[in-house]
């Protein structure tokens, strides 16, 4: 049984996220965002993405490391953890909740977006698309890593990578869209079996 976290079942359906209104919003919000910075040449327009894309993979990892997996004593603390991720790890099959719901991300998607608008322009929009776009394909990898058995390639090795996080080193393979950062700082586990 999926865990509750609302009595409300108004405020329990806006922590889902359903796949199929994940892809079209996020879509949506890419081209956007792609429209936006399509003012830029060419290779500054691809320089800007690259950077955004490269920043996303490093809040990916230092966001679930360092805030997700926070070990705070008091209850209101414990609760907003848990809210925020401990539901996750509580039951890491639900597929309603192997992605961020949006609730959460479009808020923080649109101050991004002022704050890109207002202070970068093209280029901040630019680099915004990528970290976007990295946030996206993180999602997707991660709703990927619960609900298929990718044994081999690339996304076989990310499964392993991450369940590992779930099932064998909680304190390990914080990173899900790739290794690299857990190489970094040393964070990285073994193999598990798929």
């Amino acid at each position: 049984m999926p865990v509750r976290l609302f009595r409300n079942d108004t405020l329990e359906r806006l922590t889902y996220m359903p796949i199929a209104v994940f892809v079209p919003v996020w879509g949506i919000v890419l081209a956007g965002l792609a429209y936006e910075g399509s003012a830029l040449p060419m290779l500054q327009s691809f320089l800007s993405f690259g950077t955004g894309l490269a920043l996303w993979t490093l809040m990916e990892y230092i966001a679930h490391r360092h805030v997700f997996h926070l070990n705070l004593s008091s209850a209101v603390g414990k609760r907003f953890i848990f809210l925020l991720h401990g539901n996750h790890h509580a039951e890491p099959g639900d597929k309603l909740r192997n992605m961020m719901p949006l609730t959460v991300t479009l808020p923080i998607a649109a101050a991004l977006w002022i704050v890109a608008r207002m202070f970068a322009g093209a280029p901040g929009l630019a680099m915004l698309a990528g970290f976007v776009a990295g946030y996206v394909a993180y999602d997707l990898i991660h709703y990927s890593c619960h609900q298929y058995a990718f044994r081999r390639g690339w996304l076989g090795g990310l499964r392993r990578h991450h369940l590992s996080h779930h099932y064998a080193a909680p304190n390990r393979n914080f990173a899900v869209s790739n290794t690299f950062w857990d190489r970094i700082f040393r964070t990285k586990a073994g193999r598990v079996s798929s």
